[in-house]
């Protein structure tokens, strides 16, 4: 008798975290993502690239759909076939890649990197930091920590605390995007 285990949904949780993995969690989507990224579209693509078994590259696409990161296209009518795009979702989560590439490349790859990130003018190697949008300044601890936002629970106040000013940096942060979207449409 084979027992199969239900996965623990973490939609529902207040965690950004949690609630990302969602939606990229399971390795597969990361890896599938990647090879978006770079310009895989078609199932067979995504199947001879990744090794992958064809139900589950399957259930993969479908979710990754549904989340918003890939947009399913009928390139064919006779058979009908689709390609899968990145959307602006999917893009947004390219940094997030390159960092775990980096991060790969320097804890779990004795025998050097097989990915580099480079500049796509001059090939120069880039190494990936995170830094804050409005001063510049790498994120690293203890410069900079978790604090509850405006839309914490009662368990994550307790743990994180407030955050300084957490109105005013909402306020700034709608204000940028806006700010953002105009400068997109121009």
């Amino acid at each position: 008798m084979q027992v199969t285990m239900q996965r623990k949904s973490f939609a529902d949780m207040p965690c950004p975290i949690a609630r990302s993995l969602e939606h990229v969690g399971e390795w597969w989507s990361m890896l599938i993502l990647r090879d978006a990224l770079r310009g895989a579209r078609r199932f067979d693509e995504f199947q001879e690239g990744l090794g992958i078994a064809p139900n589950i590259l399957t259930r993969r696409l479908t979710s990754l759909v549904r989340s918003g990161l890939l947009q399913r296209r009928r390139y064919s009518d006779l058979p009908r076939r689709y390609e899968y795009v990145p959307t602006e979702r999917a893009r947004d989560f390219r940094p997030v890649l390159w960092l775990l590439i980096a991060w790969g490349n320097k804890h779990f790859a004795p025998e050097g990197p097989s990915l580099l990130i480079v500049d796509a003018k001059t090939g120069l190697r880039a190494d990936p930091i995170v830094v804050d949008r409005g001063t510049g300044r790498p994120l690293m601890s203890p410069d900079f920590a978790l604090a509850a936002g405006p839309a914490a629970t009662v368990r994550q106040r307790r743990l994180y605390g407030a955050a300084v000013g957490a109105g005013e940096a909402a306020a700034d942060d709608t204000r940028a995007r806006s700010r953002e979207r105009k400068s997109r449409v121009s």
